[in-house]
């Protein structure tokens, strides 16, 4: 079974770390991501670019409402995402207490729901 690993963390605390902080972190996710894709676990993932960039759409009676960044004001932002194989939520859990965001901000874990998509 798929699950979607969710890696939310504030990103004015990641925006606070020296350079050679954020270089540590980084070599923590290259190693962690090194170690899901040995063991076979690792389908997919991606670190994500600051809120700052991002846009949000809205179709409302049939008119397109854009607006600037995400929606909600939380304190902890959607940073990144693996995609995993596992043979359960529990196994699931267990890669995603290994992620080093996990340590200062949470990693929301949700199975996937396959659907055939024609191509």
């Amino acid at each position: 079974m798929q699950y979607l690993l969710l890696i939310y963390s504030p990103e004015s605390d990641l925006e606070k770390l020296t350079p050679a902080e954020r270089d540590a972190i980084l070599k923590e996710y290259s190693a962690f991501t090194q170690s899901i894709a040995k063991c076979g676990h690792l389908r997919g993932g991606n670190e994500l670019n600051s809120t700052k960039t991002a846009s949000t759409m809205r179709v409302r009676d049939g008119q397109h409402l854009v607006s600037d960044g995400p929606f909600a004001e939380t304190k902890e932002q959607l940073g990144g995402y693996y995609l995993v194989e596992a043979k359960d939520q529990d196994e699931a859990l267990s890669i995603a207490a290994r992620i080093p965001s996990a340590r200062f901000g949470c990693i929301e874990v949700r199975p996937i729901i396959p659907h055939d998509i024609p191509q």
